[in-house]
């Protein structure tokens, strides 16, 4: 079985006049003003998985600041992942620094959505206080038995739109703060997973936390699968597109180059996530 953890969909209306959506929505429009900034409804996003032979993806929306937008957008996901039950895995999108965005998380929750992602703060902001706001999605989602997934980008290297500015410390903290429950940190961690190969501390601390792989070929040498197989197991690594940043059969290429075994192979394609999502009741 194949499993993509990370995809985002939007509702029609978003995708067909993005431009009306830009105002009081800075990184949205940041990410999304240029139109080779690809936008998906649930109905793209299906038809690439049959393509690619993609057989679940965990679904979510954007971050907006906008509260009002955030709730539509999540009842677009859990909607659609009503009606392909078999295919779509919904978890609740809101930004961590909303006023109102706690009370939507619970209201996703409630609703069916199997944990809380990708949840990502893209602009400078207090570290202290950014952790104050997760501290509260986390314990919302841990009394849900929910799952989270947090992005997570390398401090280093080129910059790029959504580019977020915390340091790796800020994600070890996450890691910290969800210390009994499952946590997937977004495009490898940030690198953060490179620091389990630590002899103290790290390693336990980081023992629940699981790196899926979006973005990979934008950031990484396909090289990474086998070290990172290597350094880790496979049993950390969880294929994710960013549908439609990227197809999967991208990713399944490099993969497949990897020399990995079969079973390595298998594991990080989906395994890893059915076994991950089989702890969360219905999905």
């Amino acid at each position: 079985m194949r499993i993509d953890v990370h995809t985002h969909i939007f509702p029609p209306e978003i995708v067909n006049d993005r431009s009306r959506f830009f105002a009081g929505e800075p990184i949205f429009k940041q990410l999304y003003d240029s139109s080779k900034a690809k936008l998906a409804t649930v109905e793209s996003l299906l038809e690439v998985m049959d393509q690619d032979e993609v057989d679940r993806a965990v679904a979510f929306g954007f971050p907006w600041e906008d509260g009002r937008i955030s709730v539509r957008h999540n009842d677009y996901v859990l909607e659609c992942a009503s009606r392909h039950p078999q295919r779509l895995i919904p978890l609740g999108c809101v930004n961590p620094l909303g006023r109102t965005s706690l009370q939507e998380a619970e209201r996703c929750l409630a609703l069916g959505a199997k944990g809380l992602g990708e949840l990502a703060i893209y602009g400078q902001c207090d570290t202290q206080h950014a952790l104050e706001c997760y501290m509260e999605l986390i314990e919302c989602c841990r009394s849900h038995d929910g799952i989270l997934l947090v992005h997570a980008n390398e401090p280093v290297g080129h910059t790029y739109p959504g580019k977020a500015p915390f340091g790796l410390d800020f994600y070890y903290e996450i890691a910290r703060l969800t210390a009994d429950m499952p946590l997937i940190l977004a495009h490898w961690g940030g690198g953060l997973c490179f620091f389990e190969i630590l002899k103290k501390e790290a390693p336990e601390l980081l023992r629940h936390v699981c790196y899926d792989t979006a973005a990979s070929p934008f950031l990484y040498k396909p090289d990474i699968y086998l070290h990172l197989t290597r350094m880790l197991g496979a049993g950390k690594i969880l294929f994710g597109s960013d549908y439609p940043l990227l197809r999967p059969r991208r990713y399944f290429q490099e993969i497949s180059e990897a020399r990995l075994s079969n079973e390595e192979k298998d594991a990080i394609e989906g395994g890893n996530a059915a076994n991950l999502f089989a702890q969360i009741n219905g999905s």
